[in-house]
């Protein structure tokens, strides 16, 4: 039997993409409508900005999650996967009674969509059964004086898929809150977290912090169910339809606009393919799933043929932690479950094998979690324990 037209990655709260034929374009990426609000708009002198430069802030209205907090949300200027400037956006909650100095958490939320409205500063004031599981957690950090920033790491395309990205807008989020004056952070210790596509942007954030924010001082990255090898979930998933195809889709729309040249998604689509990627187009992660629960590349892909495409297979390969050479230079720790169904398990024990033998501090922890989704619940506790003691200064612990 030959290949299937499409390979798709998926991984339910996580990453997934597709390679498709390589033929001539007949249609371009869509991409997400614009935000109406026009806070979120790249500023007409956005090159004249370096990455992490604010160019706006604003006070947004209280989060009764966050009670007493002040809520606001920072644009800066990021670089998208060309090298290309590019506007991005961060939520941070300062605590009230704001101690300057006091720790800085950026959490990377797993945001898994395609739509402006999507946005984490948008989530928070509707009803988001995947940032009520993180909440709790930080509704703790910001309890303890820490400020908890949340990026939208997936760019102003919510690209989808594109970690590479992610690590580098987390990055500029740092940078950009310590430049404001009223967060009270540019002395505090930052650390960086996240899990499954959030923990994604996470890893990149801590192997490109070295190259890309060298003079960014990170105290360390806990880094759960993260997707390090994007080409073994492509292996994983295959052609069979499958509960979490609607995010491999999603991925698939997600790369095309962030590498539209080196991954043609839309081209090699038949007339169903092209209306469930118009459907998704703006949707955020539970209506992307429903919208493609049970489906598979075939069904929407133009033909049975295949072959090799290698700008595509590139594309995958460098957003892929696992066959990235370096190495974070902070700590980390690392946790998953070791019978997650939907992440490799092998390549996050790859990356953790090649990171201690390079010297990495690093701690990992397996979890007792039969899925994906709850293991991020039950490594929480430890997460929590050993963000604390790496901004009080502790020697960070090495068990690999």
């Amino acid at each position: 039997m030959t290949r299937p037209l499409v390979r798709f990655l998926g991984a339910l709260g996580g990453v997934a993409c597709a390679l498709l034929v390589a033929t001539p374009a007949t249609a371009g990426p869509i991409y997400p409508a614009p935000d109406p609000d026009r806070f979120y708009a790249a500023p007409a002198d956005l090159a004249a900005h370096r990455p992490g430069d604010v160019l706006g802030v604003r006070v947004l209205p209280p989060v009764a999650v966050f009670p007493g907090a002040t809520v606001r949300l920072i644009k800066f200027r990021s670089t998208d996967s060309r090298g290309a400037p590019i506007a991005a956006t961060t939520t941070i909650a300062t605590p009230a009674g704001h101690r300057p100095g006091a720790p800085l958490l950026s959490y990377q939320h797993f945001i898994n969509s395609l739509g402006t409205d999507c946005a984490v500063s948008h989530r928070l004031y509707g009803a988001d059964l995947n940032l009520s599981v993180i909440m709790p957690a930080l509704g703790t950090m910001l309890a303890r004086g820490w400020s908890v920033a949340l990026p939208d790491h997936l760019g102003p395309h919510f690209a989808l898929g594109a970690g590479r990205l992610g690590g580098q807008i987390t990055l500029d989020s740092v940078r950009a809150v310590k430049q404001v004056p009223e967060l009270a952070v540019a002395d505090s210790p930052a650390i960086l977290a996240g899990y499954s596509g959030g923990g994604l942007a996470t890893a990149w954030a801590a192997v490109l912090q070295p190259s890309y924010a060298p003079e960014l001082r990170l105290a360390g990255a806990a880094i759960g169910g993260a997707p390090m090898n994007l080409v073994s979930m492509a292996e994983g998933l295959g052609h069979n339809p499958h509960p979490a195809f609607g995010l491999a889709m999603a991925a698939a729309i997600g790369l095309e606009r962030e590498y539209p040249d080196r991954v043609q998604v839309s081209a090699n689509l038949n007339p169903r393919g092209l209306a469930m990627r118009d459907a998704m187009a703006n949707l955020c992660t539970n209506d992307i799933l429903a919208l493609g629960a049970g489906g598979s590349a075939h069904e929407f892909a133009t033909g049975p043929a295949v072959f090799e495409q290698p700008e595509a297979w590139d594309v995958v390969k460098e957003n892929s932690v696992e066959l990235y050479d370096r190495v974070p230079e902070m700590p980390i720790f690392e946790w998953h479950s070791p019978t997650d169904p939907l992440v490799p398990i092998n390549a996050i024990d790859n990356t953790n094998r090649r990171w201690c033998a390079a010297g990495v501090r690093l701690q990992t922890l397996q979890v007792p979690s039969f899925e994906h989704l709850s293991a991020a619940v039950a490594g929480t506790p430890a997460m929590l324990a050993w963000l604390e003691g790496r901004v009080r200064g502790e020697p960070a612990p090495v068990a690999c």
